[in-house]
């Protein structure tokens, strides 16, 4: 019995400490999900990007129009009201809408954030788009509670 602990290891030796890994890569994996509710602020701004995105792929003007503030201002003194009116049109005549963003420059200002970046917006009646348009956009934030709202974006055709 002297020499049990040489050799080959008991049946349950170190699955104690396998399991509490196993918890802890659990419990980080889980932290990092994007649904979560204490997002930092840049992963949300990004995460609520990514959802107007989405939302304006498939049509769904509501969700798009969802983070953006009552008092917004877009180009040419467009409201919030005049850009829902553009959307809507601008969706009437493209059955087919899909939008590619290049990457996001973020920065944070406490509750306030800027994001820039260019979107390829591309249209048409079908499956194939018939119009392509890229633009540079630059965007500015304000954190309400825990979600950012779009405050104001100004877009001007790069080509």
């Amino acid at each position: 019995r002297l020499l049990s602990g040489i050799g080959a290891q008991a049946p349950n030796a170190g699955k104690a400490r396998l399991r509490a890994l196993a918890m802890m890569l659990a419990l980080a994996l889980f932290s990092l999900l994007p649904g979560c509710k204490h997002a930092p602020p840049e992963r949300a701004l990004r995460d609520t990007i990514s959802k107007m995105q989405a939302a304006g792929e498939s049509g769904d003007i509501d969700a798009l129009l969802e983070p953006i503030a009552e008092d917004f201002s877009g180009e040419q003194g467009m409201d919030r009201k005049a850009f829902r009116r553009y959307i809507t049109f601008m969706r009437m005549r493209q059955s087919k809408v899909g939008a590619t963003l290049g990457p996001i420059d973020v920065k944070l200002f406490g509750d306030r954030a800027s994001a820039t970046f260019t979107a390829t917006i591309t249209g048409g009646p079908g499956m194939m788009p018939t119009q392509v348009q890229v633009y540079d956009i630059e965007t500015g934030w304000r954190l309400e509670g825990s979600d950012w709202k779009l405050i104001n974006a100004k877009w001007k055709p790069k080509l």
